[in-house]
């Protein structure tokens, strides 16, 4: 090819591409209403994302709802002043420094007040008088059981974060298994833009699944964290407890007022 017709075909050859890139934005953009001027219909898109992604986004999308209740839940549960009421608590340890509750009355304050920090108050009163051993023991069995109940629903988020990237995954390779099978059939492997699309359509479950399992694994490291702290702070104030009520602080007499009202 000589230099005037490389000249003359560069022209024609870049007009074409040009051409094929306005035709295919144009399509896109056809597809996404930007041409009518329309404004796109979040529900309309959503739907159309689950239809094409396939059966596996709907198991996608239950995990990404399941999720949202559980965040919504553990949210609430886990709260500070519903886990550990600080005015209670600050009230019933002065008190009972004071000598003003017996084990009856604290007994009746700890049903009447109940949250996971009283739980444990409550198990530990019911030790009361006995050596520091006892009542230690008492507040670490008491402590399990408020651990276990706080800790709820935690491996549930795990699970959504292990599951969702693999059932994103698993979608992608069937999708892309169809859209080959397609194409073979359908003897267009000179058409590059049905493989495409049909690639493009197969990434929507590893997307989706990603898109649920990073909020998941992120909800179960918070929660997880907060759960820590707030185990670490009861533990401290059983000790507390543990310092009033039991045997051995009265032998001390520090506490003889608590010493007359246990016996």
């Amino acid at each position: 090819m000589d230099r005037q017709s490389l000249f003359g075909w560069w022209p024609v050859r870049s007009a074409t591409i040009c051409s094929a890139l306005t035709l295919a934005a144009n399509r896109a953009a056809a597809q996404q209403g930007v041409e009518t001027g329309a404004a796109p219909n979040p529900t309309k898109k959503l739907l159309q994302v689950l239809q094409d992604g396939g059966p596996l986004m709907i198991l996608i999308a239950a995990c990404s709802f399941i999720l949202c209740v559980f965040v919504f839940e553990r949210a609430i549960s886990l709260r500070r002043r519903r886990v550990i009421p600080r005015p209670f608590v600050k009230r019933f340890l002065s008190q009972l420094r004071a000598g003003q509750l017996d084990r009856d009355q604290a007994l009746q304050l700890c049903a009447q007040n109940r949250s996971p920090v009283v739980d444990v108050f409550a198990n530990a009163v019911k030790k009361w008088g006995r050596p520091a051993v006892e009542v230690e023991q008492a507040i670490i069995d008491a402590g399990e059981r408020v651990t276990h109940q706080l800790r709820r629903y935690l491996r549930l988020f795990n699970g959504i974060a292990t599951i969702s990237p693999l059932l994103g995954l698993l979608g992608t390779v069937l999708g892309m298994i169809r859209a080959f099978n397609a194409i073979v059939q359908a003897g267009a492997m000179g058409r590059p833009e049905l493989l495409a699309a049909g690639i493009g359509q197969a990434l929507l479950t590893t997307a989706a699944g990603l898109s649920v399992a990073i909020p998941a694994l992120i909800a179960y490291l918070f929660f997880g964290s907060r759960v820590d702290r707030l185990i670490i702070e009861i533990d401290a104030l059983g000790q507390q407890i543990v310092d009033v009520i039991s045997a051995d602080a009265w032998e001390v007499g520090s506490h003889p007022k608590k010493q007359s009202k246990a016996a």
